[in-house]
């Protein structure tokens, strides 16, 4: 009998990342593939991007409703209540062998408390990382404290897995899932991206994606002004927006951002969702990446591209040499983007190594989980205890 393995997707970004790990777990033999979409995926406001994963082949088996108009933080833990609900309805109804969560969003923090509860094993992508800016630390440090198996991107997220009393025999660094697609797309040429993105490049070019900062002191808000004054110095620079999660004031930078396109027809065009063709496929035309994304330190140095990394958002990654760190000023991000666009730079960005892995995560993935599912799990985990000279007397 066929091993059900229970996919959990919220996001357009998280389903791009988690694309070529549910076609090769689609391509097994040994397993059933299950998607339940949920968050931004079933919202109009977001681009009802559940109907990408069903245009890529995939059947989406349940829909979990919990996203809420509001994105004050009552607004987002009421979601968190009602994901709670409906995950337990859908996860009785689908009874997955194993549940695969990515990162750090509410949604999955959900999913994984459900599925705990019920004792279905989880197996979590993207542990051990931080974002010293934002709520979902806690929530992705959770979900690891839940899970079975943990799929990390580096050596230093492994070790703070274990760290957390994770059980080394279960940790697996198998690099970052989105450096597969980056390997093996066939991304757009600029004709036809200008075309699909209805959109003349210019001699320079920016993509801007910027994400509220959930944690910081400094208001998103007052941030971003920062950072849109900071592109008022840019004149004859062309700039992409992306639209940023369904995250605590995350509508009042979408409404900035319109309004600034607005003020800048012609310079500047939004999308609430490129696609992950269209988004890898950009990268590779634009000059830079802006903004607190964490696809600005994941991906971005895979394209020998170089990433302006404003704020806190993002704190404690793992980054390459080719991630150019600023404060939420105009002066600092200004003086970040003369550095990226420079000549000098961008040469320098063409031979940094991207420290993220070899783009194989998927494959390596669905062959840890062969192996695991062959047996009974014992979800009876101990506690880890790392001694004082393995990791530092300063533990």
């Amino acid at each position: 009998m066929k091993k059900k393995i229970c996919v959990i997707t919220g996001s357009r970004a998280e389903y791009g990342l988690l694309y070529p790990l549910m076609k090769k777990i689609q391509q097994a033999e040994e397993f059933g593939l299950q998607i339940i979409a949920t968050g931004m995926h079933l919202s109009p406001e977001f681009g009802l991007t559940y109907r990408q994963i069903i245009d890529d082949g995939f059947q989406i088996d349940d829909t979990v409703e919990m996203l809420l108009s509001s994105d004050t933080p009552i607004g987002i833990s009421k979601s968190v209540g009602l994901g709670i609900i409906s995950f337990a309805e859908s996860l009785k109804k689908l009874k997955p062998d194993i549940l695969i969560i990515l990162g750090d969003r509410f949604e999955s923090f959900s999913a994984a408390v459900v599925a705990h509860i019920m004792k279905i094993p989880i197996a979590h992508i993207h542990g051990g990382e931080l974002t010293a800016g934002a709520i979902d630390d806690a929530f992705r440090h959770s979900i690891t404290k839940m899970s079975f198996l943990h799929f990390v991107s580096t050596e230093e997220y492994k070790k703070r897995v274990i760290q957390l009393g994770e059980n080394p025999n279960r940790v697996y660094n198998v690099g970052a899932l989105g450096l597969d697609n980056i390997k093996s797309m066939q991304l757009l040429n600029k004709t036809e991206l200008e075309k699909k993105l209805r959109f003349k490049f210019g001699p320079k070019n920016l993509l801007v994606t910027f994400h509220p900062v959930t944690l910081d002191d400094n208001p998103s808000e007052k941030q971003f002004k920062e950072l849109l004054k900071a592109l008022d110095r840019f004149k004859d620079v062309k700039i992409l927006f992306t639209m940023p999660n369904a995250d605590t004031n995350g509508r009042i930078i979408i409404q900035m951002i319109n309004e600034y396109v607005e003020n800048n027809a012609g310079r500047c065009k939004a999308f609430v969702s490129m696609g992950t063709l269209k988004y890898l496929s950009t990268i590779k035309y634009v000059d830079a990446v802006v903004g607190n994304s964490s696809s600005g330190i994941i991906e971005v140095p895979s394209f020998g591209k170089p990433t302006v990394n404003i704020g806190n958002r993002q704190a404690g990654r793992v980054k390459a040499a080719s991630v150019i760190d600023c404060s939420a000023t105009t002066d600092s991000i200004t003086s970040a983007i003369e550095k990226a666009l420079s000549k000098d730079f961008q040469d320098f960005c063409k031979t940094v190594k991207n420290p993220y892995g070899d783009g194989t995560a998927a494959e390596q993935i669905v062959s840890v989980l062969k192996k695991t599912l062959m047996e009974p799990i014992n979800l009876k985990k101990g506690f880890y205890d790392i001694r004082s000279w393995e990791v530092g007397e300063n533990l």
